[in-house]
């Protein structure tokens, strides 16, 4: 399931992001391996700054750290209000105007407070996803956006995630992705929960219903392969020698290392 957007490029705010200085980019997007993952997030950040307003934005990030996966061009000229249950993730947050210790699920805001509510590596690990779709639909604008990025639970790596148990994500991100504090207090793997409606087409049906318009959907590979590719070429390769007889046998061009995917909906 892709849906692509189309960009002028004659038009400066359609302006290719990878050929801007790096100083123009967040953290987020310069610490992704080149892949699939940093386009995808490029063309994302070429989209908000097409359909966004020019004017100062008002943005609701839903659950949010240490890290912003929005363009700084964005982020310079807005309002960022951070709601997250977790006091060490609020404790981190140095971008934000004003953070919340609250719950997405259940913490409201008035109606049509936001121009963009942005869900990044955050739904798969709430239980109640619905819950707090309804509250940033309430939340949102006329022709305001949802950003969601979240992992694929029907890929290789989410089908893992979903069926192992928290120690083993934890000794995964230690001693795969070379993280020393995973686990610790306030830092990544979080416990994930993996509610229906992260699956795609399930999140699609439900914004259907919820006039929500679907503008841009990418899966693409999982940094976590290149990364492997990079710290462990050995294990990298059995790995993907697994996901390539897999792929045989599933049906059209699936392919079981798109673990990751990228959304954008437009409130109706």
């Amino acid at each position: 399931m892709t849906k692509t957007f189309a960009l002028d490029p004659r038009h400066s705010a359609f302006t290719d992001a990878a050929d801007r200085p790096a100083a123009q980019h967040p953290q987020s997007l310069l610490d992704l391996p080149p892949g699939e993952a940093r386009q995808s997030l490029l063309t994302v950040h070429s989209i908000l700054e097409a359909k966004l307003p020019a004017t100062d934005l008002k943005i609701y990030e839903a659950g949010g750290g240490s890290t912003s996966f929005l363009p700084l061009s964005v982020l310079k000229r807005a309002h960022v209000t951070v709601v997250d249950i977790d006091e060490d993730q609020i404790r981190n947050n140095d971008y934000a105007q004003k953070t919340i210790l609250g719950d997405i699920q259940t913490h409201r805001f008035a109606p049509d407070s936001f121009d963009l509510v942005i869900c990044y590596n955050v739904i798969e690990h709430v239980p109640d996803v619905e819950a707090a779709l309804l509250g940033f639909c309430q939340a949102l604008k006329e022709n305001g956006l949802i950003l969601i990025g979240a992992p694929n639970p029907r890929s290789l790596s989410g089908v893992v995630t979903k069926y192992s148990p928290h120690w083993f994500h934890v000794w995964f991100y230690r001693h795969i992705r070379g993280d020393k504090n995973a686990g610790l207090p306030g830092c990544a793997p979080f416990p994930t929960h993996f509610h229906p409606l992260v699956t795609l087409a399930n999140l699609e049906t439900f914004a259907d219903r919820h006039g929500l318009q679907m503008i841009y959907c990418k899966q693409y590979e999982s940094p976590r392969y290149p990364e492997m590719r990079r710290r462990k070429p050995l294990f990298a390769s059995l790995i993907d020698a697994a996901a390539k007889v897999m792929n045989v046998f599933l049906p059209g061009k699936t392919d079981v290392r798109h673990g990751d995917y990228h959304v954008i909906l437009r409130k109706r």
